[in-house]
This record gives structure tokens, sequence and C-alpha cells, in this order.
């Protein structure tokens, strides 16, 4: 990769994809709760009819966030101090959101899937001292758990391995492989990506599986750390950016029709383990298909439509970190508090998803004023300005 910097104008489109990524992530949790797939909290009806809007961004919804972090890392390199600000900005709020946020979560999981009745304080002696005697059909909950925070680690860990290249390895060296990459146009952009990833998923995921455990979880590291090298490429070579908006819509389209296809393959084999690996291996290469060409289209069409500031976009983009760690939590404990009023599920959904955003703006805005609380819920230092008129009030 090319040692020079890249430019500093801010890709605006940049944050307003960050922010419906990260929203789209809640409403898919909210989902969750109430899609007859395994969640730590279920609700006491599902609905299997919201199958086919889940599959609309299962395959491609995280695989977003890692280019997207891919990115934003690559516009840094070379700032000084940048790995112990990106460990500090990704780990603390990782060790805060194990400790104090996901518990909860965990407990209300137990209470529901292996009926524990003890105590709160009961459990988080148990969840503290590393207890894994929670088991369900041959399967124990390890604890403590990072549970949704299993980004935060993986994506430290791959930005650690880039900054490790970046300082040891030939910036000659990286540049010509850069180059190389960013030889990709047209067709090409789409076909071979989506090859690499297809055939990552057809040749790692029947083996490793899909853990979130981080030792041993070679599958998603190898998808996902190759997701977060093409959000670094992407920063290095901008012209990249600019092909993937004129493949907007044949990207769109071909997105389409493999979630489609995966819809209506579900339809037909309700039951995912009982499919003969003949016919996942092809599906596997449809889910790449969607995987990625989803990631083109939200970046060509965000590029289109969403390079422009409002007076929200800064106010959003840093609010969403904070949501980001505390939502699960609310779901959960919203799905716990709603359960026994046997609403229906619209208006359940509907309250959840607004009280999800609401505590997830409020817990953003109590730490934007407690300067201690700030680095364990992902924000940055507090601005001048911000110290003055919390010290002048």
């Amino acid at each position: 990769m090319t040692t020079s910097a890249p430019p500093q104008s801010r890709l605006l489109y940049l944050d307003w994809l960050r922010i419906i990524a990260f929203s789209l992530l809640v409403l898919y949790h909210v989902g969750m709760v109430y899609v007859p797939w395994p969640f730590h909290f279920k609700s006491p009806s599902t609905y299997a009819v919201l199958e086919p809007w889940m599959r609309l961004t299962n395959p491609w919804r995280m695989s977003l966030l890692f280019v997207i972090s891919g990115l934003a890392t690559g516009l840094m390199l070379g700032r000084v101090g940048l790995g112990g600000q990106r460990a500090k900005r990704l780990l603390w709020p990782l060790l805060f959101g194990m400790a104090i946020v996901v518990p909860p979560q965990a407990y209300f999981q137990v209470q529901q899937q292996v009926g524990y009745a003890g105590s709160y304080l009961d459990f988080l002696r148990l969840y503290f001292s590393g207890f894994s005697g929670f088991c369900q059909a041959g399967t124990c909950l390890r604890l403590p758990t990072w549970n949704h925070l299993w980004f935060l680690p993986y994506l430290a860990v791959y930005t650690a391995v880039l900054l490790a290249a970046w300082h040891w390895l030939a910036h000659a060296r990286l540049s010509r492989w850069a180059d190389r990459a960013a030889a990709l146009a047209g067709w090409r952009l789409i076909f071979w990506p989506w090859v690499v990833i297809g055939l990552i998923r057809a040749l790692l995921l029947p083996r490793f599986g899909d853990t979130h455990a981080l030792l041993g979880d070679w599958f998603n590291h190898v998808t996902f750390g190759l997701l977060f090298a093409c959000g670094v490429l992407l920063a290095r070579r901008p012209v990249l950016l600019a092909r993937l908006e004129g493949l907007r819509w044949p990207a769109l389209l071909i997105a389409c029709a493999a979630w489609a296809t995966l819809v209506g393959f579900s339809a037909r084999w309700a039951a995912w383990p009982e499919v003969p690996e003949f016919i996942r291996l092809p599906l596997r290469f449809v889910f790449a298909a969607q995987q990625w060409c989803a990631i083109v289209a939200a970046f060509g069409f965000a590029r289109r439509h969403l390079n422009h500031d409002h007076r929200w976009r800064a106010v959003l983009n840093e609010a969403v970190f904070p949501l980001y760690i505390v939502h699960q939590t609310l779901i959960i404990a919203g799905a716990v508090a709603l359960a026994p009023l046997a609403l229906p599920v619209e208006v359940q959904a509907s309250i959840l998803v607004t009280g999800t955003f609401a505590g997830g703006l409020a817990a953003w805005q109590l730490a934007r004023h407690l300067p201690w609380l700030r680095p364990w819920m992902g924000l940055g230092p507090q601005p001048a300005a911000q110290r003055v008129a919390v010290a002048s009030a």
C-alpha cells in the first residue's frame, strides 16, 4: 500500500453508512427475539413469516461493518499512536461490556433455557468465576461471555495485524499488492471477490463452524479479515470507491436475486441439517453472492446519494457506538418485561425498537457528560468546548 496519505476530506457517506449499519443491527436483533432461530432469549411465540425478512440482511450486516471499519482504519494509517488509540477504543468498551452490560443477557438466557432459579447476585458469582455448567442439548454456556460484543476483539486483532504489516513489511511491497488488487474493474470487481468469499464459505464453514469465540474461529477470521482488508484497500485506493458506485445497480439486482433464491430454498427445506451437502455447496455460493453484492450496492448507493452533511450526522455518528454496546441488553431486558403482557407482536416489536434506540441515545448522553465513562463506552476525549461548557454550568 502506498505510504502517501490519502485525501483528508471526510467521506461523509461513510458516516451515514456506519449509522445505517448499526441501526440495521438493532432491528435484526429485535427480529431474533421473534424468529424461530436460536437466540439468547425468545418470545413465547415465534413467527416463521419473519424469516425471509431476516435473510434480507443476515448474509451481509456484519460483513459491511468490517469493510467500513477497515476503510476507516485505512484512512488513519500512519497516524502517530494509532495502535494505542484503537486498542483503547475497542478493548475498554469490551471489558466494560463483559463486566456490566452483558451479564443481564446471560442471566435471562439461563433462566429461560435451563431453568436457573437463583438471584442475579448469585448468578454474578458464577459469571465471574468462569462457570460453564449451564448446558443444553450438549452445548454449554461459557462465562464470562462477550455475546454481541464479539465484533470488538475481532476488529482489535485485525487492526493489530494490519499495523504490524504496515510497520514490518516494505511499503513498496504493500503498494504493489494494493495496485494488483485495485486493478479489478467492471464485472471482475463483483465476480472475483464473490468467488473467493464463496470458496471460503464452502471450504472452511463445514470444518470450523461459526463460533465467534476468537480462538479457532478460522472461518470467520478468514472471511471477516479479508473483508476488513478490502476496506483498507478502498481507503488506500479510492478509485475503487468510484467503481463500486458504477456497479451499484447490477450488484443490487444480484443481491436481490440471491436473497430470493435463499428464501425459496428455505421454504422448500425447513430443516437445514437434513440438507445434503451436494445441495448445500451451491447455496454457499448464493449466500456469498448476496453477501458481497449487497456490500457493493451499499457503498455504491451511499457514495451517490449520501455524500452530504447534516446537523445530525456528527451526533448520530458518535451515538451509534454506545448504542451498539447496550442495544442487545436493552432488547433482551425489554423482551423479558413484555413477555407476560401477551401484547400483539407488532406492538411488542415496536416498543422494543423504540425503547432500544431511546435507551441507546440515553446511554450516549450519559457517557458524553461523564468524562470517566467516555472511554468505557467507546467515546473519544471530551471536546474542549464541551469541557468548558460543563465547567461553567
